[in-house]
Order: C-alpha cells, then structure tokens, then sequence
C-alpha cells in the first residue's frame, strides 16, 4: 500500500495519534518520522520544529474540545450549561489523553490566535451570562474554572483520587454545584485605590 504523501496536516495527525496512544511526552520529531516512515529531516518541510509539532497537536486538540463544548453547551444555561462546559472537558481528557495533554502546555501565538481559541473563549463567555457577572469579572471566573476542571482532571488522571471514598464522581458532582453556588453569588469587584 502507497503512503500518504507528507504534508503539514499528515504530520500533525500522526503525532496527535502518539500523543494519545503514548502520551504528549512522546510526541518527538524522531518518534514522528519513524511512524511515517521517514527519515527525521523530512519532517523539516512540514514543521519548523518540535515546538510547532506541539503546537499542531494543541491546535487540533483545542478544535475537538471547542466542538465538543459547543454541543455540551447549546441551549443551556445556569447549571446545565456549567455542567455541559465542564463534562465535555472531563470526557475530553479521559477519551483523548494526548490531546487533553497538548492543552496543559503553554501554546504559541498561532494556536493562542486560532479560530478555536476565539470560539472557546465566546462558549465560556457564553456560560457565564448565565450568571449575574459583570464582564470586567468574567476574566477572574473563567481563570476559576480553569483552574478548578483542569486540576480535578490532573489529580483525577495521575490517581490521587483512587485510594479514598467517596468516589471521584460523587466529588465531580459536588464540585460543579460548588462552582454553580459561587457563580450565582459572586463578589463584586473590590473598589481599586485611587493613584496620586
């Protein structure tokens, strides 16, 4: 059987395959070549280097998730739509190890700049006019909530959760009636001290 040509979309999909079959940490250009059948060098005209492999498996990552939250999300609002937010993030990370793991990096600026990027932050955006925030606060939830989901999933992925009850879905659930509670009651904004 004929392989594929190589081209930049080959190449980032072959290393998102590693990356969920072995883990981000495995996704090197060597690693990537050897699975294609190519020597190393070839890799060079698809990909400037190993930090833009990366940055091809964050960019694919960040558009499942994006259209994996759009569906969750859809025609909800309140807790339903935190809830929809934060499972497909959950499902995302245990369906899609690799990829999920490509999220927890820092990216660069053409993944930060990406149609995905925008569409995710106007989802998020859009779950918090659920609540009664004010947009000069939505920046501090939406760190919140990323911190929150992405360390549940952290702790939840490398084990911490497995030797203790309840179990980590009864916690899951708690946590996101928690977020829901502090969203309908978040503080407002502190008065900023006046410059002299």
């Amino acid at each position: 059987m004929a392989r594929a040509p190589l081209t930049p979309d080959t190449v980032i999909a072959e290393a998102t395959a590693l990356a969920d079959e072995s883990g981000l940490e495995a996704v090197t250009l060597s690693a990537v070549a050897r699975r294609l059948g190519v020597r190393t060098p070839s890799l060079y005209s698809h990909v400037r280097d190993h930090a833009a492999l990366l940055d091809g498996v964050s960019a694919v990552a960040l558009a499942d998730l994006t259209a994996r939250v759009a569906e969750a999300v859809a025609g909800r609002s309140g807790l339903p739509a935190l809830d929809g937010l934060a499972r497909a993030h959950r499902a995302f990370a245990r369906e899609a190890p690799g990829r999920w793991q490509a999220l927890q990096r820092r990216a660069g600026p053409s993944v930060v700049a990406s149609d995905a990027a925008l569409s995710i932050v106007a989802l998020t955006d859009a779950v918090l006019r659920g609540y009664d925030i004010p947009p000069g606060e939505r920046v501090h939830v939406t760190r919140l909530l990323g911190s929150t989901i992405n360390g549940y999933l952290t702790l939840e992925r490398i084990g911490s959760f497995d030797h203790s009850e309840p179990s980590p879905e009864t916690s899951w659930d708690r946590t996101i009636v928690a977020l829901d509670t502090l969203l309908r009651t978040w503080p407002a904004a502190p008065d900023q001290p006046t410059k002299h």
